[in-house]
């Protein structure tokens, strides 16, 4: 066999001495293969570095042991917590994680769904409820187990089935409980600074629960005081930029996760703004470096790294018992920290 040519299950099978369905069998369920025999194929792997072919395999077993998880963007630290949750539970159990992102753009999210399918994955996880039709139609018409995180069932929109379980938070439990936090304060006049709304439904709760904490107090919250701008830290910073430009100005802003916060902070800090003393903000996710930053981040914490671990469980034993998983939506929490006080006199 040329140095240069892949090794095949026949080249195994002559080395050991035995058929090539003996070291499928080998592979597949070694527990029926002899202690000898299946030696004498484990030597021969190592010898010629054979790898199976996982296409071939899940044709065999019916199964590849993938998993595929589309996020929205890796440029954010709290979907890198979900996702090592994830691995850490899948690969346990002998499965692993194939990950991607379609950066917020539904038709890249269709295509990486399809080649993911290519992959014979036998599971499917997405971000949200706020997909396009053709992305569920390929799941659906696939037949592989699909579940969703980041939110749950009970924030669909008015009349909408649910296409698939469900794990996740109560994004719109996450505005009210900033905007009860800062009511009790004291504030009056707030800002919120999310990202896009659009095709984001757990953007877009957040900010509705906010809304609606302060209704139910009789405070009405303008359109012109909702910022919609790219996450990331510049975004925090234009968001801020365009708050403070509002008469009457705000005196306390909630940012729909940690990094728009960070940026609002750090604008506020090159404006002169004294935060919380001229401004408070509250934040989304208790990302690590939240607790760091001077002041610290009043924020609402989200245990993602937990979600991993719930939506993996989840899928194994879907995947052992094919029984499918019911929806759970994970405790959250207000951590006050110091960018939070009573608005000044």
């Amino acid at each position: 066999m040329s140095t240069l040519s892949r090794a095949r299950i026949s080249d195994v099978a002559a080395l050991a001495g035995v058929s090539t369905s003996t070291v499928s069998r080998a592979l597949s369920n070694p527990d029926v293969v002899k202690a000898d025999t299946r030696a004498r194929i484990r030597d021969a792997i190592a010898t010629l570095g054979y790898v199976p072919d996982g296409s071939a395999r899940a044709l065999a077993l019916g199964r590849g042991r993938l998993v595929g998880a589309i996020v929205p963007t890796l440029d954010n630290a709290i979907f890198a917590r979900a996702v090592q949750g994830l691995q850490s539970t899948l690969s346990s159990s002998g499965y692993q994680l194939l990950i991607s992102a379609h950066e917020y753009n539904p038709a890249a999210e269709i295509e990486v769904v399809r080649a993911l399918l290519e992959r014979s994955v036998d599971a499917i996880v997405l971000v949200g409820i706020d997909h396009a039709p053709q992305t569920f139609e390929l799941i659906r018409a696939s037949r592989v187990a699909l579940l969703l995180m980041w939110t749950y069932p009970g924030q669909a929109a008015a009349g909408s089935e649910s296409v698939a379980p469900v794990i996740g938070f109560d994004n719109r439990e996450i505005g009210r409980l900033a905007a009860q936090h800062l009511l009790e304060l004291g504030h009056r006049r707030f800002g919120v600074i999310s990202g896009f709304t659009r095709q984001n439904d757990r953007a877009r709760q957040r900010v509705e629960g906010f809304r609606q904490a302060l209704a139910e107090q009789g405070i009405r919250l303008p359109e012109a005081n909702v910022v919609e701008q790219p996450f990331g830290y510049e975004g925090g910073r234009a968001g801020l930029k365009q708050l403070m430009q509002l008469r009457p100005a705000p005196t306390a802003v909630f940012c729909g996760n940690d990094v728009l916060a960070m940026g609002c902070l750090f604008e506020a800090q090159s404006s002169g703004i004294d935060v919380p003393r001229q401004l408070s903000i509250v934040g989304c996710d208790d990302l690590p470096i939240s607790s760091q930053i001077t002041p610290s981040l009043t924020t609402v914490l989200l245990p993602t790294y937990e979600l991993g671990v719930h939506a993996a469980r989840a899928l194994l034993h879907w995947m052992k018992d094919e029984t499918t998983p019911g929806s759970e939506c994970l405790p959250i929490e207000l951590v006050v920290r110091g960018t939070s006080g009573p608005p000044a006199a």
